[in-house]
């Protein structure tokens, strides 16, 4: 009779031929396991004395209780020595200083602490390339590592954080009713005094168009009398009623001077306003785009950085629905995540 070889299941393994897996039938041979988020541990599990025996790291355990936890797992007795005697794992880092951390640190100062050490030894791994499976064994790992560090990070900050938003929040709401109704309110009440002040403004520039119109006219005036000075004072020769006639001439010229510069103030424009010092509110010009041609503004805007993002995102959203459209291609690659 052939002698049945006891290791054939962890040999099978080894070779990728997994299995069969049953609840309570462990199979000789050297696997690994760990806890979540916790190292590897070595494995060993053998039939002797009529009974199973089995050892995790330098602690026995029960083989029926490890092998469904384990069977998957399996690792060569190389790799099983290596681990026994502290080497660790050629697909997995180093454990990383962080770990034998000094005592009495808060949580951040911990976690920047384990950071720094990662990050440390990640640099250095990856100033060559991967070359073997266990090196991006290895690089794997200690991305997720480093993943966990920024969720740990995240958590954290928002365990800190959440008072002062919750205290944030409840200032906000305090005020919240205080702030907006009376701005809406405020701006209603602007929004009522539209029409009147540009039926206002309406009429004063009516009111500056007869003011334009009286105003050139007396400047003509003035003009005409300024001339007949000029004339006077060319015809005089010292006869009193000359003189008489170009000091009449004078002072009409200058009076109606006065009369036009007063004029040209009053052509001026004046802004239809309400309310008093303080409290003021005039018509003010808001200057805003209407779009009349959707497609030429469109070209003309397409050199702009923030409208090259925009399109970019949501031909992005449109490729990850698959749907194709004109003036792109769906494209994909592979990148490790």
């Amino acid at each position: 009779m052939a002698e049945v070889n006891v290791w054939a299941w962890w040999q099978n393994a080894l070779a990728g031929n997994i299995g069969p897996i049953h609840d309570g039938d462990p199979q000789q041979g050297y696997y690994r396991t760990r806890f979540k988020d916790k190292p590897w541990e070595p494995v060993a599990i053998w039939f002797e004395d009529g009974k199973w025996h089995a050892m995790r790291g330098d602690r026995q355990v029960d083989a029926s209780d490890i092998w469904t936890w384990c069977c998957r797992n399996p690792i060569t007795y190389e790799a099983y020595t290596k681990a026994i005697e502290g080497g660790g794992w050629d697909d997995e880092p180093e454990a990383s200083i962080g770990h034998n951390q000094p005592t009495g640190l808060d949580p951040y100062e911990a976690l920047v602490h384990e950071f720094a050490s990662e990050k440390e030894q990640a640099e250095a791994f990856m100033k060559k390339p991967i070359t073997t499976q266990a090196e991006a064994d290895r690089a794997a790992i200690w991305s997720k590592r480093l993943a966990t560090i920024a969720k740990k990070a995240t958590d954290l900050h928002k365990v800190e954080k959440q008072p002062h938003l919750d205290a944030g929040r409840n200032v906000d709401n305090k005020w919240r009713e205080l702030k907006e109704e009376p701005d809406a309110i405020s701006k209603k009440l602007k929004r009522h005094m539209d029409a009147f002040l540009q039926e206002e403004a309406r009429k004063e520039r009516e009111r500056q168009a007869a003011a334009r119109a009286e105003a050139d006219r007396i400047q003509r005036e003035a003009d005409a009398a300024r001339v007949a000075a000029e004339k006077a004072a060319a015809k005089n020769d010292n006869d009193a009623a000359a003189v008489a006639t170009q000091n009449n001439a004078i002072a009409e010229a200058e009076r109606l001077a006065q009369q036009a510069a007063q004029a040209e103030r009053d052509a001026q424009a004046r802004n239809a306003s309400a309310g008093r010092t303080g409290a003021k509110v005039s018509l003010r010009t808001f200057v805003f785009a209407e779009i009349t041609d959707f497609e030429k503004l469109l070209m003309a805007l397409k050199d702009r950085a923030e409208i090259k993002e925009l399109v970019e995102t949501l031909a992005n959203r449109a490729a990850r629905g698959g749907v194709e459209l004109a003036g792109m291609a769906i494209r994909s690659e592979q990148r490790a995540a």
